[in-house]
């Protein structure tokens, strides 16, 4: 596997995550057009967050990732389309392995049980213990895709995350649908939502600070 010589920002994670969910979903459309591809990474299902990029976002990433041979450009019969070379530059060499980094790059980062349930459209894991081997596989690697993040209080399981890149921001959950009548009027729903956005800023700040850490002790 070569070397990674950079970090990737949050538009190359999605780009190159768009790009191996559809190779591995449906093949019989890959590889993707700009307007397909644009699509799957605007897509609003099984992605966290959810982006609005442009076109030119999409066009300048897929720039940069070609020049790190990370994508490759073919011409098609009437538009050009593209592909991922990431599962050789990575070491992807499993269908489990591909499947894992796929969600981890689309979705963020999740505990075992998370990955097992979402890859099922993906490859078929016989048991949560071969998702958590897989894991520890790509953790074990000279440059190591995936870390294991520190168990925080309140949290029940350890959740993964990769390391090829930045990890956005996970979306904001959505207001309550319903709002008893008794509560108080705009100003208190106000100052929930306020204490919920704050709450969720402070969980992304320790996330960061946890892997930035645990980054810098693995010399990633």
């Amino acid at each position: 596997m070569s070397s990674r010589t950079r970090q990737l920002d949050s538009v190359e994670i999605r780009v190159v995550g768009a790009l191996l969910e559809k190779e591995q979903t449906t093949p019989e459309i890959y590889p993707l057009t700009m307007s397909a591809l644009l699509a799957a990474c605007n897509q609003k299902t099984n992605r966290d967050p959810v982006m609005q990029l442009t076109e030119t976002q999409v066009d300048a990433a897929l720039e940069t990732l070609r020049q790190d041979v990370l994508v490759w450009r073919t011409e098609g019969a009437r538009s050009e389309k593209w592909q991922q070379s990431v599962t050789r530059r990575w070491g992807l060499d499993t269908a489990g392995k591909k499947a894992l980094m796929t969600l981890l790059l689309l979705r963020g980062p999740q505990t075992v049980g998370e990955l097992h349930t979402r890859s099922e459209r993906l490859h078929a894991f016989a048991s949560l213990a071969e998702v958590e081997e897989t894991l520890r596989k790509m953790a074990a690697i000279d440059e190591p895709l995936v870390v294991e993040l520190p168990r925080r209080a309140g949290q029940k399981e350890n959740r993964w995350v990769h390391l090829v890149g930045e990890v956005a921001a996970p979306s904001a959950p959505a207001p309550p649908a319903d709002i008893p009548s008794e509560l108080p009027g705009p100003a208190a729903g106000s100052s929930s939502l306020a204490a919920r956005v704050q709450k969720l800023e402070e969980t992304v700040a320790r996330l960061a600070e946890e892997l930035a850490a645990l980054k810098g002790d693995l010399g990633v």
